[in-house]
């Protein structure tokens, strides 16, 4: 390949991973392609991307990136996957379908989260994490938690005493 056709190619890997901060990194060689369709289908629905890059040049292409450490000690053909809302969410949709069985071939190499590599364990272990949807849940539960707690405290006590109060007045009343 000259070099004017990789130069080419970089700068068009290089467009479609500017925006990609974090990213995992799959082999899918040896997948038929049947296979490699429906999981780009399942992929897709997710909203999320899959690419098939030879390692070298995406490396050329993501020099001075986030994603650089992706690309430096693997070999070969590699598939980068990205998408989702967060790189939790990403994680968890990659260990589904690994875990799933129906994708035999389907191999998780690694990952970069914030500029650090990770390795293919790591990631799995990053899947186990709450999402940022889980994490905002959390956040407000423990937000509201408190407050709830004592509005609860603070009305429980007022109506005992309102209902008292209100006792005493309808004997009061009886009475005259």
């Amino acid at each position: 390949m000259s070099k004017y056709v990789k130069n080419l190619i970089s700068d068009e890997i290089k467009s479609r991973l500017e925006k990609v901060a974090d990213a995992i990194i799959v082999d899918v060689i040896g997948m038929d392609s049947e296979k490699t369709f429906q999981i780009r289908k399942l992929f897709r629905e997710k909203g999320i991307n899959m690419l098939v890059v030879k390692r070298s040049l995406a490396f050329r292409a993501t020099e001075e990136s986030s994603l650089e450490p992706l690309f430096a000690t693997k070999q070969g053909s590699v598939a980068v996957v990205w998408g989702c809302e967060d790189f939790v969410s990403l994680a968890k949709e990659i260990a589904a379908v690994i875990k799933s069985k129906e994708f035999e071939d389907f191999e998780l190499k690694g990952g970069v989260m914030d500029g650090e590599a990770l390795t293919a364990e790591k990631v799995l272990e990053i899947s186990k994490w709450p999402n940022r949807q889980e994490q905002i849940s959390l956040l407000v539960g423990q937000i509201l938690g408190p407050g709830s707690q004592l509005s609860g405290q603070l009305l429980g006590a007022g109506s005992t005493l309102a209902g008292q109060i209100k006792k005493l007045v309808e004997d009061k009343e009886g009475e005259a």
